[in-house]
């Protein structure tokens, strides 16, 4: 297990001023050279964030929950500071056994997860495979079912074939020296967050290796296996849904409800997708409110 300071192969070092910093560690396992960041003491909760972000997705939120919980929050393979691993490592169920496998290189069992985006679907695979065994799932605006229609049939090629081009990933960077189009693409998302949220983002998307990891993920992602499967779940899911929210459509929620029995929903009319940024403290009470209808607060972590 490295040091904070550590830079691991092929990874930039962790800025100075990196949201939770101090939480920060590198550790190996699945063959991987992980970023993750470990705070707080109590039961274990599981923070996986979505495509293109990385820990920083938590920085306000981490703190809170940090008062409660252990909290443990990687980078996924590829993203942000986490080595980049092969094709495969980047589909759901490459993504789902590689966090499993660094949660045992860590020695900590969740007592709950909580997935933003297509982190839900991560927490999901890993729940269904007996990679984890926690209280609840929660999927904080979930991004679990496949596209549809004219979009799912050229999402995924799209995406393959601009993975597989070395350039792009280079291009991408370059025109995101351009502050005005992080903001506008963060704007699409339905939610507005401060100068340093917008600053963070500008900072991975200009990082080539990261843009060609949340490429390669979206060209691996596969959900129709995952929709399938959702139905055998055998712990509580909660969708936390944003009113606002541009990139995953709020009535996904309803259809998973009607395919999962039991799904709970919460709304949050006011938010986009990236409602755990835009208001943190809400959220927060939101999962600490999950954890204790399901017990997860006085489970007894190995």
């Amino acid at each position: 297990m490295g040091g904070q300071g550590a830079k691991p192969p092929g990874r930039p070092l962790i800025p100075a001023d990196w949201p939770n910093r101090s939480s920060s560690r590198f550790v190996t396992a699945g063959g991987l050279r992980w970023h993750v960041q470990v705070a707080g003491s109590g039961p274990v909760l599981l923070l996986v964030h979505g495509t293109g972000a990385a820990t920083h997705s938590w920085r306000d939120l981490l703190p809170l929950l940090a008062r409660h919980f252990t909290v443990v929050a990687p980078d996924l393979p590829g993203h942000g500071f986490t080595q980049r691993p092969r094709a495969e490592g980047l589909s759901l169920p490459g993504m789902a056994r590689g966090v499993t496998t660094l949660l045992r290189a860590l020695g900590l069992k969740p007592a709950l997860a909580a997935g933003h985006s297509a982190g839900a679907a991560v927490i999901a695979r890993m729940t269904l495979d007996g990679g984890i065994a926690p209280r609840a799932l929660v999927g904080l605006n979930a991004a679990l079912l496949p596209f549809e229609g004219l979009a799912g049939q050229i999402f995924s090629p799209i995406a393959r074939l601009l993975s597989g081009l070395p350039a792009v990933p280079w291009f991408f960077a370059w025109r995101a020296g351009d502050r005005g189009l992080v903001e506008r693409l963060l704007r699409d998302t339905g939610s507005t967050l401060d100068p340093r949220g917008v600053e963070l983002y500008g900072r991975l998307v200009r990082q080539p290796g990261h843009v060609a990891a949340a490429l390669g993920m979206m060209a691996h992602w596969e959900l129709r296996p995952l929709l399938r499967d959702l139905k055998a779940l055998s712990v509580p899911l909660v969708l936390v849904v944003g009113g606002h929210d541009r990139t995953v459509p709020p009535s996904d929620a309803r259809r998973i409800r009607a395919a999962v029995p039991g799904t709970r929903i919460l709304d949050l009319p006011a938010l986009g997708h990236l409602a755990h940024e835009e208001r943190p403290a809400e959220v927060a009470g939101i999962l600490l409110r999950i954890a204790e209808e399901a017990g997860a607060l006085a489970a007894v972590t190995a």
